[in-house]
């Protein structure tokens, strides 16, 4: 690892946004401290540092503190430019790629939470279906992205195999306490070879979490998550 520079992450461990900028630091091979948050209650550290959302991770290089995950991995691409690149270098690949990351963010990913949160099997069905529409769309584009190579940056892991990639636990997760096959070989076998390529890379293996782990936590969230919704 490169000479630390003063970067630190702070987040938690389910985080897949927090995962985003290991991930890329882990890429560049930079040095970093991670620092836990708990977040019940949201440590004085993070209320200070991102004021505005309230959110996690919170990068701080050189003691200034940078906010959400996409901006992050931009920073650590922009920053540390001599050790592999993560963002295209084409602006117009380059705005591809930003695009994707958004839909998986805003549109396709809160699917999954959908399908959880279903209270009836015309609910789930609907949304399955919605979830499997998206997938479609994202093996699409791994084959427009990536131009022929393993992945969605082509020949290295780049931007948006990170933000996609950042969820597969969260994904696995879903699929074993619904039963819902969301990355089928079958149905989307680039998207599943992809999945399988992203959690042997090294810079992802170190930070992605155990999957019973997360099972446990998942369980328990969405719990809390029902019950809320059953209060309301």
């Amino acid at each position: 690892m490169a000479e630390s520079e003063d970067v630190k992450v702070l987040g938690a461990w389910p985080s897949p946004f927090v995962m985003r900028a290991r991930i890329a630091l882990n890429l560049k091979k930079v040095d970093y401290e991670f620092i836990a948050e708990t977040m019940h209650p949201k440590s004085e550290l993070l209320l200070k540092s991102n004021p505005v959302y309230k959110k996690i991770p919170v990068l701080f290089h050189k003691g200034n503190p940078i906010c959400e995950s996409l901006i992050i991995v931009q920073y650590i691409d922009e920053t540390w430019t001599s050790v592999h690149p993560i963002l295209p270098a084409d602006p117009y690949d380059r705005a591809i790629a930003r695009f994707w990351a958004v839909y998986i963010d805003d549109k396709w990913n809160p699917r999954m939470r959908e399908y959880n949160m279903a209270n009836t099997d015309e609910e789930r069905a609907a949304v399955a279906e919605q979830i499997f529409a998206g997938a479609k769309l994202l093996e699409e584009a791994f084959q427009t992205c990536g131009k022929g190579g393993k992945w969605f940056g082509g020949d290295a892991v780049g931007y948006v195999d990170i933000v996609l990639g950042s969820w597969l636990g969260w994904i696995r997760v879903t699929e074993k306490m619904s039963g819902l096959k969301i990355l089928d070989g079958d149905k989307f076998p680039q998207l599943a070879a992809w999945a399988d390529r992203v959690c042997a890379e090294e810079a992802v293996k170190s930070v992605m979490p155990e999957i019973n782990k997360m099972l446990e936590f998942g369980a328990t969230m969405m719990a809390r998550l029902k019950a809320a919704s059953s209060a309301k």
